[in-house]
């Protein structure tokens, strides 16, 4: 009786943290124009898809370290080549690493709840992680393998040049910003993040990774993400969608 109660109760949870991610989202200025993307010319973004293609390609013949070899399907990230926001999370799951994309399992099912409730598709933004490969049974990166990693997603960074950066979870907050700040204290503000030497600094937000969420359900934890995405949505100037009344 008490795990069938305990079972209600994730479900019930799981349920009610869909509804404030989704259902009955209205935008708060409907009728004013949306903030203008900087918009690549045909040439360039081209040459966008084209680079991006070839770090997929690098990503896919890579053996740098033992991850390469214990894969099933290496994740290079997917999206738009000019999206406004990129998303980045620390590695691969299971899900991810027998589809070969980017948070398709039950946090990337979340993670696309949110991104619709901020009144944006999935093919609007980019998607990728700290490293391209799933490391066994989901454990945190180590220094070594974002060694070898993260210089792919740099590559996807300055190519891409998002206006603004979500780092999902502290191993992605730390190593994007290159600190050792939790990420309770890292996040609801904005960062800079440096693509380069010179490079003129991309705003970055670090949040609650939505596996976290997922594990750790509760109504102020949401309600973070929620207010830290909607600084993204601010500082984009695009409509805030409000949650749905109860």
């Amino acid at each position: 009786m008490e795990n069938h109660a305990d079972i209600s109760k994730v479900v019930r949870q799981h349920a009610e943290m869909d509804t404030f991610f989704t259902g009955g989202f209205t935008r708060k200025a409907e009728s004013s124009p949306s903030h203008a993307p900087q918009q690549k010319d045909d040439a360039s973004l081209a040459k966008a898809v084209k680079e991006l293609g070839e770090i997929a390609a690098q990503v896919n013949q890579c053996r740098k370290c033992q991850l390469g070899s214990l894969r099933t399907n290496a994740v290079p990230g997917e999206g738009n080549p000019n999206a406004q926001i990129m998303f980045v999370g620390e590695g691969p799951g299971a899900d991810e690493d027998a589809q070969g994309r980017p948070f398709v399992g039950r946090a990337g099912q979340l993670l696309d709840k949110i991104i619709i409730a901020m009144g944006l598709k999935r093919s609007d933004v980019f998607i990728a992680n700290i490293l391209k490969c799933r490391p066994p049974n989901n454990r945190d990166p180590r220094p070594d393998e974002i060694i070898n990693c993260f210089p792919y997603l740099q590559q996807q960074i300055e190519i891409i040049n998002p206006e603004i950066i979500v780092a999902l979870g502290a191993p992605a907050a730390k190593t994007l910003l290159n600190t050792n700040k939790s990420i309770g204290q890292l996040r609801g503000q904005f960062h800079d993040y440096y693509a380069g030497l010179g490079s003129v600094p991309i705003k970055l937000m670090p949040t609650y990774h939505t596996a976290y969420l997922l594990r750790n359900y509760s109504p102020d934890n949401r309600r973070r993400v929620w207010e830290d995405m909607k600084k993204v949505l601010a500082e984009l100037d695009l409509p805030i969608p409000e949650p749905p009344k109860r």
